[in-house]
This record gives structure tokens, C-alpha cells and sequence, in this order.
């Protein structure tokens, strides 16, 4: 008698880069080629799937590297996919010139990724591919926090974001889709969401809703089973104090608020184009710092064209005497097709860097005094596993924080008898700064 053993499973290696409304796109292709087993192993993988960003010149070099250096680690006959927004964006120069990619497909076809794989060929599809609750998605990452995206695309026009050019106008979807899409996670176990888009501020304003995210707040807290959220990535002019107030009374969103401002000079924040006064910035910031709990976090750039020393001062004073608890700062690029490339006051490159540098200095002061102040404190945080520091450290977050944005937290004492569950919410007990790290102790189990 003949036993016919099983056929092995294909390997895959995903590589997803960028921002991590990229990674919600990586998992809907997971979800569609379940049949492959997931390998960190690029040598070993029939499968190689790199989904790339084009938004500033170091993720387009990036993005490039990544793909050639698994070329050069690749097996033999396996296929290498290029997919996202930098293949999107370049689609006819990369597909002349790299020629080692197998595959190239761009932000448009990610539900299809199957039949390209299958049928060895590429595509561009004209619409802009946006998630929805019929995407199968497998999570990457975490056993309890899930991304889900709010929409796809951007109705600003920032002087320097090339972003509308290939993701088109705001496509938002719709608010049952995004709660099918939540209670559908929730029962596979997911309580920790992280709510993303391009302008999550503008949620539903396509649809005739100013109000978007105030409705969806008031439709998640109904979900039994979500236990905190947040929103990432709120726009200057279509944040309201009534949606920070509709954030801060919740009782499932955490006070978290993440605005990128990019500038705080007057001059600065118009040649930018970023829609609302230093003024109006201010008290909107102020207001969110004013709520109990609060989590202010933000990105500026640093030597856009026509910033002056004087716009850089400004902005250093205001980062100093505002406190952010987290902040990023981008040295300004060029980006083809934007207002700010055609310019002719451009500040030189070499002082573009150093004031990044500065900026990058001040920041990194304001992140240990945000971290300092929570010395002593008590709060909760998810158990996320041991710690890659040390094995007798478990790393743990802030359930206000974001996950892998916003730090980590290790976990180095504790009294309890019962066994610790990763993935569920504690309470401890921060009891020192050990370089930019908090040490704390777990009290009890929520």
C-alpha cells in the first residue's frame, strides 16, 4: 500500500516598509496567499514580496536596497515581487531599469496578489486598493493589536507631499465597514486598535460627514470586547476641539494625539501650505496637552525652502518650552511634482542636516522628560513577551502608547504568584530611567 505524503507548503519572506498604514496592505497579501508558509529566511523563501515607500528620498533608497539585497539572497527560481507605493510611483523607469524583479505591482492590486503571483505578471490597476472587511487579513506582529485603515488618499495639498499624486483624492470608507472589520478581529481575539490613514481627521468628509471619527469613536465604544484604541495621524485643519474632547471623554480611546505639524513659524506653516495659523496650532496642542493622561506626539521637517534661521529658532523654542512626549524630525527632500521642489530659495543641503541634528537633539531631551515624569507613577500597559534585552526582562507598552512608535517598557520585577499572560493589560509601577528605557513593576493583573 502507497502513502502519498503531503506536499511541502511554499515558503514566504514579506517585507513591508514605511509607515504602518503599508503594513494593513502587507497583511490583506498574507491573507490572500495563506498557502505560502511565512519564512525571516530570504534564501530559503520561493516567495519574496517587498512592499516599498516612496515618500521620502531615504525610504526610496531604502525601498531600492531592501529589494536588491534580496535579489542577491534569493534562491534560485524564486519570485521577487516589488509592490506599493514607490513601485507605483516609478512604475516605467524601475521597470525598465531593475531588471532582477520579477514582479512588479503598485498600490492597487494588493487583493490580487495571488493571480499575479500565479500568473507570473505585472499590474497596475488605476484605482488605489482600500481595505475593507472582506479582506482576510493575517495579522503581523502582535496575538491582540490589530491596524485598521480609515481610508486611502488626501484632499490637503502640503507643499512638500507628493502623497495625492499616486494615492489620488480622500477615499474614505464606510463606518459599517469599519466596524464589521472590528468586531471580526475582536473575535479572533485582537482588543487593542490603532486607527490609520493618510488624514484620519478627514474621515468621512468625502461622504458629507464632518464628523467622521467622532461617529466612529461612539460606534467602537459599543463593541464589547475592544479594550483601548487610539488615532494616528490627525491633520492641523480638520482636528477639531470637539473631536479632541470626544477622544478625551471616551472610555475605550486612549488620550492619545497624534498631529503631524511639520513647522510652528507663521512664515513657514504658509509657504507649506499647511492650512491653519501658528495661532490656531497652538491652542489646539495646548488643548490636547490639557487633557488627564494626555500623549502629544508630532513630526516637523527641518530646512524646507524658505525657512529662515529665524522660522528654525522659532520652531527649536517652541519644541523646548512645549514638551512633546514623542517627536520625529525629517531633513526636507526634494519630492518630483510638488510645489516645494520648484522653489528657488532652497536651503543648503549641508545646513538642512545640521538643523535636523539640532532639532533631532532637542526632541530627544523632551522624550526623557516625558519619560522621567512617569517615574514613580502607576499605569497599565500590555504584556507583549520577554524582553530581546534580556531574558529575565518582559517587554511591555503603555496601553496609551502605539505599538513600536512610542517605546518600550521592561518589566523586572514582580510579586505576583499566578503566572503572567502575555497579551493582557497589568498595572505597575515605573521605578527608574535606565538610558531612554523605563524599568517598572508589575502590582497587579487588570
Amino acid at each position: 500500500m502507497k502513502f502519498s505524503e503531503e506536499k511541502p507548503k511554499k515558503k514566504l519572506h514579506m517585507v513591508s516598509l514605511g509607515c504602518t498604514k503599508n503594513l494593513v496592505d502587507s497583511e490583506v497579501m498574507l491573507g490572500r496567499l495563506k498557502d505560502y508558509e511565512l519564512t525571516d529566511d530570504e534564501s530559503q523563501a520561493d516567495l519574496i514580496i517587498v512592499n516599498t515607500c516612496g515618500f521620502i528620498d531615504s525610504a526610496k533608497e531604502e525601498s531600492i536596497n531592501t529589494t536588491l539585497n534580496l535579489h542577491n539572497e534569493r534562491k534560485k527560481d524564486s519570485v521577487l515581487v516589488m509592490a506599493g507605493c514607490l513601485s507605483e510611483r516609478y512604475k516605467d523607469d524601475l521597470q525598465k531599469e531593475l531588471t532582477e524583479i520579477d514582479i512588479f505591482t503598485g498600490v492597487g492590486d494588493y487583493d490580487k496578489i495571488d493571480k499575479l503571483v500565479h500568473e507570473k505578471r505585472s499590474s497596475f490597476s488605476n484605482e488605489v486598493f482600500l481595505a475593507n472587511e472582506e479582506n482576510d487579513r493575517v495579522i503581523t506582529g502582535s496575538s491582540y493589536h490589530a491596524y485598521v485603515k480609515l481610508s486611502e488618499g488626501c484632499n490637503q495639498s502640503c507643499s512638500f507631499c507628493a502623497i495625492p499624486s499616486f494615492k489620488g483624492k480622500l477615499h474614505s470608507r464606510t463606518l459599517n465597514s469599519l466596524i464589521k472589520e472590528v468586531k471580526n478581529l475582536v473575535s479572533k481575539g485582537y482588543k487593542d486598535f490603532s486607527f490609520v490613514s493618510q488624514d484620519s481627521s478627514s474621515f468621512l468628509r468625502d461622504l458629507g460627514h464632518n464628523d467622521g471619527l467622532e461617529q466612529l469613536i461612539s460606534e467602537v465604544e459599543k463593541i464589547e470586547g475592544v479594550k483601548t484604541a487610539r488615532i494616528l495621524y490627525l491633520y492641523p485643519s480638520t482636528t477639531t476641539l470637539s473631536l479632541i474632547d470626544k477622544i478625551a471623554d471616551s472610555k475605550v480611546f486612549v488620550n492619545y494625539f497624534d498631529m503631524p505639524l511639520q513647522h510652528i513659524s507663521q512664515n513657514m506653516l504658509k509657504i507649506m501650505k499647511r492650512g491653519k495659523g501658528a495661532e490656531k496650532l497652538v491652542e489646539l496642542m495646548l488643548y490636547m496637552k490639557s487633557k488627564p493622561n494626555s500623549f502629544v506626539r508630532t513630526t516637523f521637517i527641518a530646512g524646507h525652502p524658505g525657512e529662515t534661521q529665524t522660522d528654525f529658532e522659532e520652531l527649536c523654542n517652541f519644541v523646548e518650552e512645549f514638551g512633546f512626549d514623542r517627536a520625529n524630525v525629517f531633513s526636507y527632500s526634494d519630492e518630483e511634482g510638488t510645489s516645494a521642489e520648484t522653489r528657488d530659495d532652497k536651503v543648503e543641503q549641508e545646513l538642512v542636516d545640521e538643523r535636523a541634528e539640532i532639532l533631532g537633539e532637542i526632541i530627544f531631551e523632551t522624550t526623557i522628560k516625558s519619560l522621567e515624569n512617569d517615574i514613580g507613577k502607576t499605569f497599565e500597559v500590555y504584556i507583549d513577551g520577554e524582553s530581546n534585552e534580556h531574558e529575565y526582562l518582559l517587554s511591555a507598552r503603555k496601553t496609551l502608547w502605539a505599538p513600536e512608535i512610542d517605546g518600550e517598557i521592561f518589566i523586572n520585577d514582580n510579586d505576583l504568584e499566578e503566572p503572567i499572560i502575555f497579551g493582557e493589560i497589568y498595572e505597575v509601577m515605573a521605578t527608574e530611567l535606565a538610558g531612554d528605557k523605563l524599568l517598572a513593576k508589575i502590582i497587579k493583573k487588570v
